[in-house]
């Protein structure tokens, strides 16, 4: 810690403080002034200032003036007696003012650079900043602060996701963030800001989420509700939002990587990738997607989501019956989940992948305390809920079936599962004897991308059911193609009902579509 004239400066807390008060100043020009003083027996050129506050990336001159300019006038200096800070023109700069040293401070200690925004690595990060207002009335103001600290609450259950603290966060509050300086001063690979409107009878709310290396907008959306549904309204937005971040910063991680090269794959990337393979549901991407786990695990032996991933490739390979041993895949699967759960039990992920290890068991009941347990983790958890209606549909409870597909779908209606979130739907329908509504439903999930083979033997079952020959054929014709050894005996081994009736019933047209 150092202290000039009135002035003391903790390079630890990072803060500038005059007597008593703090100095209100951006991160960034604490970041300058604290390697302008460490190093004030020389001359700082400007590149190393860039190095140093910038983490080496390309900033403009104008860039540096500005920080140059807010860090004279948050110690009371001026550019033109220059009694704190001296500029030697197209070098660099000099601190000159005399500093007494508070405390010990390691002779040589370098002050580690801000991270840029093109080095992150590791777990996702994001910053949450206080919404800009438009048009607020005093009473309503208060939401430009209120909802993004409910969103900052509902983002700390995702662990996966590193969530900047509202304390760094909330003091950037200018209409247009600065990415640079944001990301830079944080540590934020991602960047959630918004706009707060009122209109005579409505609120408007618009996000935007940008990935602070490229500087491109990779979400956003517009939420409206009447001015007397605010808390409603507070509540979508925390629950929409969540769900988004789901979807599209695991797909924005693994583009990145794409761009950046194998080599620099840490845990985190190889997780993400094995991500974007494993919901494709087929054999060649799940053997990839179980590399990329495997390759996570080798890099972070103690990442759960890592050994969690491994648990849901292997039971793919079971739910597929992709592996010649249907039982070893079935112990794999509970195996990695078990270690996943070791390591974090409160990931809402290695919980979801014990439950669905239940499944290859028929311990239904046992899966469903599993998946329940991951949606009380993360309220917001779509899959979490899809999961647990397919497992009440397996037992047969139609109403915890309906609820429960229909908070997947309103979470997350872009899921990479959302196939599966309609053929459990279809199958519930064929329970009820609905065989038209069920042969829709069919059809829309056969048809949604992802969708595999018992997928498309589900709305095969349903069709032919409802009546609907020529499309069960149509349905019959892709099962072969996709699948050729496709049997009945895989459909209830995926879909292993308990309600008789609608066993026989689905068995029958299995059989007489030659299964």
């Amino acid at each position: 810690m150092w202290t000039f004239g009135d002035f003391r400066l903790d390079p630890d807390r990072f803060e500038l403080t005059r007597g008593a008060n703090l100095v209100p100043v951006e991160p960034q020009v604490v970041a300058f002034l604290v390697h302008l003083v460490r190093h004030r027996d020389r001359l700082v050129l400007k590149a190393e200032i860039v190095d140093a506050v910038w983490g080496g990336r390309a900033v403009s001159d104008a860039s540096i003036s500005s920080r140059v300019r807010s860090a004279r006038k948050a110690v009371g200096d001026d550019g033109e007696s220059q009694t704190v800070i001296r500029t030697v023109h197209g070098r660099g700069f000099r601190f000159v003012a005399a500093v007494d040293e508070v405390g010990p401070t390691p002779v040589g200690e370098q002050e580690p650079p801000p991270k840029s925004a093109d080095q992150f690595t590791g777990k996702p990060s994001i910053a949450v900043l206080p919404f800009r207002p438009l048009a607020l009335s005093p009473e309503l103001a208060v939401l430009a602060d209120a909802i993004p600290h409910e969103i900052i609450q509902g983002l700390s259950r995702l662990r996966w996701l590193a969530v900047i603290a509202r304390g760094s966060s909330f003091r950037f509050r200018q209409g247009s963030p600065d990415l640079d300086l944001v990301a830079t001063a944080l540590g934020a690979r991602y960047i959630l800001s918004g706009l707060i409107e009122a209109t005579a009878s409505s609120i408007v709310v618009a996000l935007e989420l940008a990935d602070s290396s490229s500087g491109e907008v990779i979400w956003g959306d517009r939420l409206v509700s009447p001015l007397d549904g605010i808390d409603d309204l507070r509540t979508r937005i925390v629950e929409h939002l969540v769900s988004a971040l789901e979807v599209y910063i695991p797909l924005n991680e693994v583009q990145t990587a794409r761009l950046g090269g194998t080599e620099a794959h840490d845990a985190w990337t190889n997780y993400h990738i094995g991500l974007h393979h494993l919901y494709r549901f087929t054999a060649s991407d799940n053997v990839v997607a179980q590399e990329h786990f495997k390759q996570a695990v080798v890099l972070d032996p103690h990442f759960a989501r890592a050994h969690a991933g491994l648990s849901f490739t292997s039971f793919i390979e079971a739910f597929l019956r992709l592996s010649p041993d249907v039982s070893i895949a079935a112990q794999a699967a509970r195996r990695h989940a078990e270690r996943g759960l070791e390591l974090d039990p409160l990931d809402p992920f290695t919980n979801f992948t014990m439950g669905r290890s239940h499944w290859l068991t028929g311990d239904l009941e046992t899966a469903g305390d599993w998946l329940d347990r991951a949606t009380a983790l993360n309220p917001n958890y779509a899959q979490g809920f899809y999961a647990s209606a397919f497992t009440s549909m397996l037992i047969g409870r139609s109403a915890a079936t309906g609820a429960g597909l229909d908070m997947a779908l309103h979470l997350s209606p872009l899921d990479p599962l959302l196939y599966g979130v309609h053929g459990v739907r279809s199958q519930m329908l064929m329970q009820q004897e609905d065989y038209t509504a069920a042969a829709r439903w069919g059809d829309r999930a056969a048809t949604t991308p992802g969708a595999h083979y018992l997928i498309a033997m589900i709305a095969m079952v349903a069709n032919g059911l409802a009546g609907r020959d020529d499309q069960a054929a149509r349905w019959c014709e892709a099962v072969r193609r996709r699948r050729a050894d496709a049997s009945s005996s895989d459909y209830f081994a995926a879909f292993p009902t308990r309600d008789g009736k609608s066993r026989s019933r689905i068995a029958a047209e299995l059989r007489r579509q030659g299964f």
